[in-house]
């Protein structure tokens, strides 16, 4: 795979808030006619939006300005790493309380990510398309509340976890409002309204906060759990089984450590994933002094990726290359899902991406919150009007066509042939008339084995 500093920069269209409400607006259907330049700027971000979500884009935008996010993203994404590391007995109360569940094997001592999931509801959501978007409303979730300040030193001492249920519900449905907006843009610009209908009939959406573990992280997990072994054998009781090393995790998405990804790549199958920029950061202690058994798994140094990283590579069809996402600290990342694809009959195109560790920092963590925006489980997918290119073109992942690679000869050949064998084709996992569970359940199925049958929570 490429080197970090070999893989082109992709600086995503970026969409203000600001005119995200406008254009999801009711106003925005019927504008006032006085105003011709604001229609005309109104209706050139609309094309550039979908320009960007559609077949000859990247198929992710930006959107940036949203009231309070910041504070919201500062007093969530500090958690993750806590949340992974502290004891598993605490892990569970703490899960427990906050109505949170973990949807990768936490035993799993190499696991290159731990993820923390809740299904947020529709409740607030539904309103999204009239938020008032005027400097008076704020479109604050939670205004008032009293979120802590983080430093350049991230310290989780005391009451760390006393806000992770209403942070990671008020930056959830923050997020969901956007993705629903977008929806609605999106449809206008299709002539329907199937998108945002889609998404408000499921009820649900599914957030995720994820924590990529360093290399400090993992030996901080494997030493905890050799003193919980000893500290039993010590007190004569039986050892906890199972807690060993595992190397077979039910992950297929995530790589273990020596892999240059922290995620595989895949295809979101919803219909929009909305992310936060991720949060980097350096563990107090290096390497060296974790082998001493000096481990500090409760304080981190924020870290500023060169050139704003986020170290999200996409496959870019058109241009037959991967490209390296940039974004600021305080903007949001939506992509398209396969959902969105096979709804908007190919006018989006689904996003193909990875999660890559930075080839010249290594002790780096990373820290992101994820909405995954899907419709309802009963949704039927149709491929009537669904192009049979397009179709193909998706079901090879877009790497090999006809014993051809359309990633181009020579080095990139390599990197098609790599694509194929890990994603799994559209073609294999999509049947006309299936429902979203059942595709779901599918796709599920052939990037992670088992039942395919996902996380409750």
């Amino acid at each position: 795979m490429e080197d970090d500093e070999e893989v082109e920069i992709l600086e995503p269209y970026g969409l203000h808030f600001s005119d995200l409400m406008l254009l999801s607006s009711d106003e925005a259907s019927s504008p006032p006619s006085s105003d011709q330049e604001e229609i005309r700027r109104l209706e050139s971000i609309a094309r550039s939006v979908m320009e960007n979500l559609g077949p000859n884009g990247p198929g992710l935008i930006t959107i940036a300005g949203v009231p309070n996010a910041t504070r919201l993203r500062r007093s969530l994404l500090p958690l993750a790493r806590r949340l992974a590391l502290i004891d598993a007995d605490r892990r569970k109360r703490v899960l427990k309380e906050h109505n949170l569940g973990s949807d990768v094997p936490m035993k799993k001592l190499d696991r290159s990510v731990s993820s923390f999931s809740m299904q947020l509801k529709y409740m607030q959501g539904t309103k999204s398309a009239t938020i008032d978007a005027s400097p008076e409303s704020g479109y604050s979730l939670s205004e008032q509340q009293n979120y802590p300040a983080v430093d350049k030193s991230i310290d989780f001492q005391g009451s760390e976890f006393e806000d992770l249920g209403n942070s990671f519900k008020d930056l959830g449905i923050c997020m969901m409002k956007l993705g629903l907006c977008l929806a609605r843009i999106c449809d206008r610009h299709l002539g329907s309204q199937e998108l945002e209908q889609s998404l408000l009939a499921s009820c649900t959406a599914k957030g995720r906060l994820i924590h990529y573990h360093s290399t400090t992280d993992n030996l901080v997990l494997k030493e905890a759990a050799k003193s919980k072994q000893s500290t039993k054998r010590k007190a004569g009781q039986q050892p906890i089984k199972n807690e060993q090393l595992y190397t077979n995790g039910s992950d297929a998405r995530s790589c273990g450590n020596g892999s240059n990804l922290w995620q595989q790549w895949h295809y979101d199958y919803g219909i929009f994933t909305v992310l936060t920029s991720p949060l980097f950061s350096f563990p107090c202690h290096n390497e060296k002094t974790c082998a001493n058994r000096c481990f500090c798994s409760s304080c981190q140094q924020e870290y500023s990726t060169p050139s704003g990283h986020t170290y999200l590579k996409i496959f870019d069809p058109t241009k037959n290359m991967v490209q390296m996402v940039k974004a600021s600290p305080e903007s949001f990342i939506v992509q398209v899902g396969e959902a969105a694809d096979i709804i908007s009959k190919g006018k989006l195109r689904a996003n193909l991406h990875s999660v890559c560790r930075p080839a010249k920092v290594e002790d780096l963590s990373r820290e992101t919150f994820v909405v995954f925006l899907q419709p309802a489980w009963t949704k039927i997918l149709s491929l009537s009007d669904y192009s049979i290119e397009r179709f193909q073109a998706n079901s090879q992942c877009s790497t090999i066509q006809n014993g051809d690679t359309c990633i181009g000869e020579h080095d990139h050949d390599r990197l098609g042939q790599e694509l194929h064998k890990i994603v799994p084709p559209l073609s294999l996992r999509l049947k006309d008339g299936m429902t979203f569970a059942e595709f779901s359940k599918e796709t599920t199925k052939q990037y992670y084995g088992g039942n395919g049958l996902q996380s409750k929570r």
